[in-house]
């Protein structure tokens, strides 16, 4: 860019922080091809602003066309009833708009929920029309049959089926909230920590449905109030059925209906009660898969089920010495000539996730992928050439490719080969796939490619964002080197100008560093962190880690944090700073950390365990204690309370608040119903007995962040001034 240009920049406000989406995010979103491949459809944005639209992209002509608006009836913060946002926290949803959509699986029908109800959408004749009619009773998980000819969906905890031809929709289960139970939804822990948010599946001939029945009455109520609200009465609070680490969860049962109506069939999950209900669905021949997981997470068994008896077959069983992380990797394959394979399946048997191909008795046939590097997920199967399409860190635990690799394994063959990430999504007929690929020097950019030489058939909703250029944002240092063990670890710098010096700089660590997540990828997201973005601006050296426990790089090093959360992964933050000190480019005494959830803790444990090394920290809804998360989360990595009382007690803030030497600021919003405000108050009451001072700021409105943009600029300003003073 040449030196003239650069006249025209300005500098980062901390509007454009609490601005969202961030500069080159407004990415379509939730690509799908139609039945015939004909339209890919996506949600995307006209205003880089958070509403989307539905829009069709026509593939044989290149041609862009808006189908369904959505500021016409669409989400909105206002409107959305309290059941669907909760269930928006679970997806981390911010998008408002035209915020969900289904192709059938043949013709040219599209279900879109809105405001009003359940619409149609025929791309044929491009018009819509109204199913079933909303009320003051939700909506929820509206999906098509299979065939097209019915609507399913849950009102009241129980499911109902419309015909999309007319007439009232049709109640196919009964008596979940007489008995304080439901049907067809998925429980909390499913939603928030298993990502399965279905509670039913239509079977492949559009008769039967399967559903989950949840008994949550005897997990006591957590209740949660409005604080904030200027009315009390009706919606002034809130009660949740909340499953606390070793304490009970939700009793999951699973039943099949016909459409006909009638009793339903129950099937026999076996003799423990307490167990995950993972995943579900159907199988070619009909009958019913689930994979179901134990209490302690070392064990699942993926079975099939008669749904006409209910009665098991056991398919494969998975056992893990450290834990079971669940994915959505398991594909029945039709055709009866691969060496008598049946099914693809993924395992971390290896200590990486990849491929295998298993026969009936779920016996590995043949590993079809394998290395020190992870398969991020299957997106094609096409059984005619015997070919897998994944995604994969193969080339660098930075980036995520695409790849194919045949069924009876093989050479990999790499398709995509721009270094950066990629997601794609892939035709019917694996010919094609749309794909979006961005890295830390490039924002995203989505193309429609040619599986077969990658070639570009047509650029997609190619809109770039002027605030990239005007903002004149620099991509974050990417380095690596080894911690006190010899372990290799991956960061980011973001270094502030050169009117700032060559350094030592005050430092702000910005961490995450739980497992299941990964923050140091060559991608768009780190080069758009505004709040990183902005304190490099005003002087502060920003640095991000990805400590031991993180995510893909293996089970043995996410591993090293089980049983002992709040240890390794402090002790691998602190080598950071100590790089950066040895190297110049942070000053000793004056190194903060920031941090959310996860990060908000590491932030706390920062504080507390090296008060040598962090002099200030910014907690945003940190649990503080892990007996006061929830189960599948929490004993995945550490166990129950009673099996782990070390743990859990040294992997508490409270342990360590008398360490506590700097500065610290906590943010919490009052009706977080994911890490409660519990956790603060918790710390709060450990500080007062320490006689150790603290900052809180207080969203009264908040969930597990802030949605309101004034509360997002006011926490900004805080925080900057937070570090400005401390630091």
């Amino acid at each position: 860019m040449s030196t003239s240009k650069l006249l025209e920049h300005r500098d980062i406000s901390l509007k454009d922080v609490a601005d969202l989406p961030w500069p080159g995010m407004t990415i379509p979103g939730s690509f799908a091809f139609s039945p015939d491949d004909r339209w890919l459809t996506f949600l995307g944005s006209q205003d880089q602003t958070l509403n989307r639209h539905l829009v069709g992209f026509d593939t044989q002509t290149g041609e862009e066309v808006s189908l369904v608006r959505g500021d016409e009836h669409g989400v909105s913060e206002a409107n959305v009833n309290l059941e669907e946002a909760l269930r928006r926290e679970r997806r981390r949803q911010r998008a408002t708009g035209v915020t969900r959509y289904e192709w059938a699986k043949h013709g040219s029908k599209i279900l879109i929920p809105m405001e009003g109800g359940l619409y149609v959408y025929d791309q044929a004749v491009s018009s819509s029309h109204l199913i079933v009619e909303a009320s003051d009773k939700p909506i929820l998980d509206a999906r098509f049959s299979p065939n097209a000819e019915w609507i399913a969906f849950v009102q009241e905890a129980e499911i109902f089926v419309a015909a999309i031809d007319g007439g009232e929709p049709r109640r196919l289960t009964f008596g979940a909230r007489e008995s304080g139970k439901s049907h067809g939804l998925a429980e909390y822990i499913a939603q928030e920590e298993m990502n399965r948010m279905r509670g039913y599946w239509w079977s492949p001939d559009s008769t039967q449905i399967a559903f989950t029945v949840v008994d949550e009455t005897h997990i006591p109520v957590y209740r949660i109030t409005h604080q904030g609200m200027d009315t009390v009465g009706e919606g002034a609070q809130e009660d949740h059925r909340y499953p606390f680490a070793g304490k009970a969860n939700a009793r999951v049962g699973l039943g099949v209906v016909d459409l006909g109506g009638g009793e339903p069939v129950w099937i026999d999950l076996g003799e423990d009660e307490d167990f995950y209900l993972a995943r579900v669905g159907w199988l070619p021949d009909g009958r019913i898969w689930a994979q179901i997981e134990n209490r302690e997470q070392t064990s699942l068994d993926l079975r099939a089920f008669n749904p006409a008896t209910g009665a098991s077959q056991l398919l494969l069983q998975e056992q893990s010495d450290i834990w079971i992380n669940l994915h959505d990797m398991f594909y029945p394959l039709k055709m009866e000539r691969l060496d008598g394979g049946r099914y693809l399946w993924a395992s971390e048997r290896s200590g990486y996730l990849h491929l295998y191909l298993l026969d009936e008795q779920g016996e590995v046939i043949r590993q079809i992928t394998g290395g020190p590097w992870i398969v991020d997920g299957v997106y094609g199967v096409d059984e005619q050439s015997e070919t897998v399409f994944f995604t994969a860190n193969r080339a660098s635990p930075l980036e995520s490719h695409l790849y194919a690799v045949s069924l009876n394994g093989g050479d990999i063959r790499q398709i995509t080969t721009e270094p950066g990430s990629h997601s794609v999504v892939l035709d019917h007929a694996n010919k094609r796939f749309v794909e979006v690929h961005h890295s830390l020097d490039q924002p995203p950019k989505m193309t429609l490619r040619s599986l077969a030489d990658f070639s570009i058939l047509f650029s997609v909703h190619e809109q770039l964002d002027p605030r990239i250029e005007e903002l004149n944002l620099e991509s974050p240092e990417a380095i690596s080197f080894e911690n006190r063990s010899g372990v290799e670890l991956h960061g980011l710098i973001y270094r502030p100008p050169a009117r700032f010096g060559d350094g030592p700089y005050p430092t702000v660590v910005s961490v995450y560093g739980g497992p299941h997540a990964q923050s140091v990828v060559n991608s768009w997201w780190p080069t758009t962190n505004m709040r990183a973005q902005y304190l490099a601006g005003i002087g502060f050296l920003v640095f991000v880690l990805d400590n031991r426990g993180t995510a893909r790089r293996g089970l043995d090093f996410e591993g090293a944090l089980r049983n002992r959360m709040g240890t390794v992964e402090v002790e691998d933050q602190v080598d950071g700073v100590s790089w950066l000190v040895d190297r110049g480019l942070a000053q000793r005494d004056r190194v903060g950390i920031y941090g959310w959830s996860y990060g908000g803790y590491m932030a706390c444990m920062g504080l507390a365990k090296a008060p040598q090394v962090f002099k200030a920290a910014v907690a945003g809804a940190p649990v503080t204690n892990w007996d006061g998360y929830d189960t599948h989360y929490t004993e995945r990595y550490m166990g129950t309370p009673e099996g782990n009382p070390e743990g859990y007690r040294d992997g508490s803030v409270m342990a360590h608040v008398d360490q506590i030497q700097g500065s610290l600021m906590i943010i919490h919003g009052l009706i977080d119903e994911n890490v409660h405000f519990r956790h603060t108050a918790r710390l709060i009451n450990a500080l007062i007995a320490a006689d150790k001072s603290y900052d809180l700021l207080l969203f009264p409105d908040a969930r597990h962040g802030p949605r309101k943009k004034a509360d997002r600029l006011y926490m900004e300003e805080r925080i900057r001034d937070f570090f400005l003073q401390n630091l």
